[in-house]
Formats: C-alpha cells, sequence, structure tokens
C-alpha cells in the first residue's frame, strides 16, 4: 500500500506538475498527514523538489510547491524505423532530455546488425544523460511490426523484412527493465499523454510512414486486441485487386498511402535520404502529379478508415507519421471520404468527425516510447529511491 501510495504522489506530480502537500492530497484522497509522510520520503529519496510558495486561491500562506526532479532516474525511448535508429531520455516529467539517431536502411538487414548500430546509439545516449545528472531507469523499444504480449519476439515486420525475430540478448541491457512494443500503439500513447482536453481521450491515432499503423485509444486506455496486434490499419485491403503488398495480401493500404508508395505515384524514387521535402515542394507548386499522388493516399486513408470509424465511434482520427507534413493536401480527400463511408452521412453524428494532424509528426513512437519508460518507473518507486548516480 505504501509503494502504491509513492506511486500516486509521483504520477500525480508528472500529470500536474507544481502542487502543494495539501493540492496533492486533495488529488488523491488521502489525509495531508499522510501525504507529507510520503513527500518527505520521496525528497529524501531525491525525486521531488520543493519550490517556492504558490498561488493560494483560498485564505490563508499558500504551501510551498512540489515538484519532480529533473534529475535521477530517467525513461529512455528507442525507436528500430524503416530509415532510421533513434534514442532518446525523458526525465521524470516527461521531458526530453537527451536525443540521438541516425538514417539508415534497415530493411532486410539482419536484426544483428540493426541491433548493434541501436546499442552503440544507446550508449551515447546514456552517456549525455549522465552529464547532464540523469540515470537510467528503464528502456521501450518501438518496432513498426507485430510484438507478443508476452515478450520480446517480433512475430512479422514486413517493411523490416523481420519474421520471428527474438530480441532478447540483442537490446542494451544497462539501461534498466527493456520492453519492447509496437510503433504505432507507442505513438497512440504519445498523442493521449500530450493531450489537455478533457473530451480528446477517444481516437484512432495513425502512424503514417513507409508503413501504415494504427493504435485505438478508448476512454483514455490503449485497445491492444487478445493478442495484442490491434490497429494493423496498413493491411486493411482497400482495392483486394490491387498490387501485392510486403505481407503477402493485395491492394493494401500501404500499397497506396505507404510513403514509397505516395513518392512513387509522385515520380520521385525513395532511396535513402529521400524524404517527403521534394513531394512538398511540389505540393506547394501545385504540380499536378504530386498532388495527385497524395489525394489517392488520402482517399485510401478515407476508405480504411471508415470501417474502424463505424466500428467504434471515435471522438477523433489523428494522423501521425511523417505523412501528417503532407496534412494541406492529405486530409481533405480523408475527410471526403469518412464523410461518405460513416455514419456522418446518415446523420447520425451531428458534426463531421475531426479528422487532424498530429502536432508530434513522425516523433510520436520514440516520445511514446520514453514516455513509457518513465511512466513505468513511476508505477515502482522502491526502485527509484536513492540509488548511486552512476559515474
Amino acid at each position: 500500500m505504501r509503494q502504491q501510495n509513492l506511486a500516486r504522489v509521483l504520477h500525480t506530480l508528472a500529470a500536474e506538475g507544481s502542487l502543494s502537500r495539501a493540492a496533492v492530497a486533495t488529488r488523491i484522497g488521502l489525509t495531508r498527514a499522510a501525504v507529507s509522510t510520503l513527500v518527505e520520503e520521496l525528497l529524501r529519496g531525491g525525486l521531488l523538489v520543493e519550490e517556492g510558495p504558490g498561488r493560494s486561491g483560498s485564505v490563508g500562506r499558500p504551501g510551498t510547491q512540489l515538484r519532480l526532479t529533473d534529475r535521477g532516474p530517467c525513461g529512455f525511448g528507442a525507436e528500430v524505423g524503416v530509415d532510421r535508429l533513434a534514442v532518446c531520455a525523458a526525465d521524470l516529467r516527461g521531458e526530453i532530455r537527451v536525443r540521438v539517431e541516425r538514417e539508415v536502411r534497415n530493411q532486410q538487414r539482419e536484426p544483428a546488425a540493426v541491433l548493434a548500430e541501436l546499442r552503440a546509439l544507446a550508449g551515447r545516449a546514456r552517456a549525455e544523460a549522465v552529464r547532464v545528472g540523469l540515470r537510467p531507469a528503464g528502456l521501450a523499444v518501438a518496432v513498426p511490426g507485430l510484438v507478443t504480449r508476452a515478450g520480446s519476439t517480433v512475430l512479422r515486420a514486413p517493411n523490416l523484412g523481420w519474421r520471428d525475430v527474438e530480441l532478447a540478448g540483442l537490446l542494451p541491457t544497462d539501461l534498466g527493465p527493456v520492453t519492447v512494443h509496437n510503433e504505432a500503439s507507442l505513438g497512440g500513447l504519445a498523442e493521449l499523454w500530450s493531450r489537455t482536453e478533457p473530451a480528446a481521450d477517444s481516437f484512432v491515432y495513425v502512424s503514417a510512414q513507409i508503413g501504415i499503423g494504427a493504435s485505438i485509444v478508448v476512454d483514455g486506455h490503449l485497445l491492444a486486441g487478445a493478442h495484442g496486434f490491434g490497429g494493423e490499419l496498413g493491411h486493411v485491403p482497400v482495392r483486394p485487386e490491387g498490387p501485392v503488398c510486403g505481407c503477402g495480401g493485395r491492394g493494401c493500404l500501404e500499397t497506396y498511402a505507404g510513403e514509397e508508395a505516395v513518392l512513387r505515384a509522385a515520380g520521385i524514387e525513395p532511396g535513402p535520404g529521400v524524404r517527403l521535402g521534394a513531394l512538398t515542394a511540389r505540393c506547394e507548386a501545385d504540380e499536378a502529379t504530386a498532388l495527385r499522388a497524395v489525394r489517392r493516399a488520402g482517399t485510401a486513408l478515407g476508405i480504411a478508415l471508415s470501417g474502424a470509424v463505424n466500428l467504434l465511434d471515435p471522438r477523433q482520427v489523428v494522423i501521425g507519421g511523417t505523412l501528417s507534413r503532407l496534412a494541406p493536401w492529405l486530409l481533405p480527400p480523408l475527410r471526403r471520404e469518412l464523410a461518405r463511408r460513416t455514419t456522418v452521412a446518415a446523420g447520425g453524428r451531428p458534426t463531421p468527425l475531426p479528422v487532424t494532424a498530429s502536432p508530434l509528426g513522425p516523433d510520436g513512437p520514440l516520445r511514446g516510447a520514453a514516455g513509457l519508460a518513465v511512466r513505468t518507473a513511476l508505477d515502482q518507486p522502491a526502485t527509484l529511491l536513492a540509488p548511486a548516480l552512476p559515474h
């Protein structure tokens, strides 16, 4: 019970920033005396710091404000992308303090070689974190594929060319406990954690890059499915007679709206270092081929998403990933297709379903990984209290 209450104090301050002891007691439903005892332990353990008095909305002297430390434990997030590797470190407040990344084509590479490079990046990130007064408390890794619930096995990652890859023993071991998750799921969690609107807790998040994944958030909780494989939007067929997809199916969404498919349709050959900048420039110049390619992708996304919207009735659809940078041209056809194919068209909803671009852009999975590592650490305060800072 004591550990649970310590964790509740930490999570409350992580969510709300600076609060007085009295405010923390009100939030978590404990007496001020009980909260003061918990706070003193967390202060001694170096997890909290005291600031000056805050503003008081009531009669009496304002209480001293508490906040999570910006030193000490941190969560590491890593992303294995098709065309990049990245590692970051977030302090207990969730702020990214360290980030290192490398552009590298990982498609069809041996997993051991890819993860050796990731370990090297993680070593650089760890050294930088130590220099700013942080110590590792855990690592979460985002992978563009299906990952088993109980372990670290990637069952299938078509855009990497991986199948039945056991990652245990290939990931960094000096950053604390390691977990592996689907990148779209982590992107959806990052989107959820970045929100402040009370009604923005049910949405479909789309991670639209070289591959296309999705995550479904209902009432503030990730809907992962019975096996943890929910959200495989990229392999929903939009035209059953369409081209063969990397997954073995035909006419999947990725063959029309994946980053490489959009670039090729616009007359731009994908390759190392080739980004959406050239495509964006062509769209801004109203080049017909580029606009047609992006609009086709938006239409395909609308077709694929219509089933999810009709089935789940979310409050919002959010487009993340690299394709979110094409929002001015991608979202209008997506919205039109959704309006035509969902209950909005039948008058079942008083206003059109909001479809927006995520402000996190392509950083959602990496930020979600770091955020998950931090939140997992906050759940276990006994592991965070007062270990020595590494040299």
